[in-house]
C-alpha cells in the first residue's frame, strides 16, 4: 500500500519512527508534508493539504498525519473532497475509524501518545478492513454532505 505522511514540527519525531516501521511491513512511504527541521515552527494546514490531496487524487492509498494534538490536522484534512480523516488516540478508535467509517487518513497526537502506542494505533488502522454493509450507506451519506446535498434524502 502507498502511504503518504505529513507532520508539523511537533510531529516530526513520531513520523521519523513510523517511517521504518511502515517500510518494514511492506508499505511504500511517501513523505509529502513532513517538516524538515524539528526546531522550526510550521503551519499544520499546509502539511495536511499535501497529504489529503494525494489521497483525494488517489496518488496514495492512505495518509497519516501527526501534529501536537492531531485535531488541527484532522480538521484541515477533512476540508478536502473525498477525505475521511479520523483522529485516533487509541487502538479502538483506530479500528472503528476503518471498520465503520472507511477512514483514509489517520490523524494522531505527538504530544499525548507515546511511540509504542503510536505504532500500535498505526498497525491496527492499517490492518483493519472496512466492514461495508450498513456502514457503506453511512459513508455514502457523508459523500452526499460533501457534495452539498441533504443526506436524509439519500437511501
Amino acid at each position: 500500500m502507498r502511504i503518504s505522511l505529513g507532520c508539523d514540527h511537533r510531529g516530526r519525531k513520531a513520523i521519523d519512527e513510523l517511517i521504518p516501521y511502515l517500510r518494514g511491513t511492506g508499505h511504500e512511504v511517501i513523505e509529502l508534508g513532513v517538516q524538515d527541521a524539528e526546531d522550526r515552527s510550521c503551519d499544520y494546514p499546509d502539511r495536511a493539504w499535501l497529504v489529503a490531496n494525494a489521497v483525494s487524487r488517489h496518488e496514495c492509498d492512505r495518509g497519516i498525519l501527526v501534529c501536537g494534538t492531531g485535531i488541527g490536522m484532522c480538521i484541515a484534512a477533512n476540508k478536502v473532497a473525498g477525505v475521511r480523516a479520523a483522529l485516533a488516540l487509541d487502538e479502538l478508535s483506530a479500528r472503528f475509524s476503518r471498520s465503520h467509517n472507511d477512514a483514509n487518513i489517520l490523524c494522531m497526537s505527538a504530544d499525548m501518545l507515546g511511540q509504542t502506542l503510536l505504532k500500535r494505533i498505526v498497525e491496527t488502522w492499517m490492518e483493519t478492513p472496512f466492514d461495508g454493509g450498513r456502514h457503506q450507506r453511512r459513508v455514502d451519506k457523508i459523500h452526499e454532505i460533501e457534495s452539498g446535498r441533504d443526506p436524509s434524502k439519500f437511501s
